[in-house]
């Protein structure tokens, strides 16, 4: 399974990681997003807990369990429900036309994950239903504020645009930002941001 181990020994401290407050790309554009909603590589589940807390029904896939385990324990601390799922993203098949979003937040893929997966991810939304990615950029390797140091795994624009190719975005840029995500994640940091439709 995907790198199970070496998440499960990054996650095994009571510390949440990554903290405990919602990705901020994603808290600026939960709006946009329908339910119910797949999210990818969800570790210890702040994203989902606070969309939960938006009134979203959430899948929270991760191949980490103890990850997932800190995931139900902080909704329940937040008085939400999630659903969680131990998933190795290397096998795993999304339910078809199911989803009215799926969430990539810093869910960095090989490349030969991602051109397996991602067709199953266009396949599992229903009509007029949304990808919201945000990763670190190829530019982020330069830098030491979070991120794997493999460039096959940073993502780009002209990457998403390639393996998305049946949605159509609503916003693809690469932007440098302020990242304050527990210790996981701290510093200036170079970031694709991806919102896609998969049409009617």
């Amino acid at each position: 399974m995907y790198n199970q181990t070496f998440w499960n020994e990054r996650y095994i401290t009571e510390k949440y990681l990554y903290g405990k407050e919602a990705n901020t790309f994603l808290a600026e554009n939960v709006d946009l997003l329908s339910g119910p909603v797949l999210s990818l590589s969800e570790g210890e589940g702040r994203n989902a807990v606070f969309m939960a807390s938006q009134g979203l029904n959430v899948l929270g896939v991760d191949c980490s369990e103890v990850g997932l385990e800190k995931a139900q324990l902080l909704a329940k601390s937040k008085g939400v429900a999630i659903e969680t799922e131990v998933a190795d993203l290397a096998h795993y098949q999304p339910k078809e036309h199911h989803y009215g979003s799926v969430v990539s937040i810093s869910a960095h893929l090989p490349s030969s994950i991602r051109l397996r997966l991602y067709p199953l991810v266009e396949a599992a939304l229903k009509p007029n239903g949304l990808v919201l990615l945000e990763a670190y950029s190829e530019n982020q390797l330069a830098k030491d504020t979070g991120g794997p140091k493999d460039i096959d795994m940073l993502m780009s624009v002209a990457k998403l645009r390639q393996e998305f190719p049946n949605l159509t975005p609503i916003l693809a840029q690469e932007i440098e930002r302020e990242v304050c995500e527990g210790d996981g994640h701290t510093g200036m940091a170079s970031v694709v941001q991806f919102i896609a439709r998969k049409e009617a």
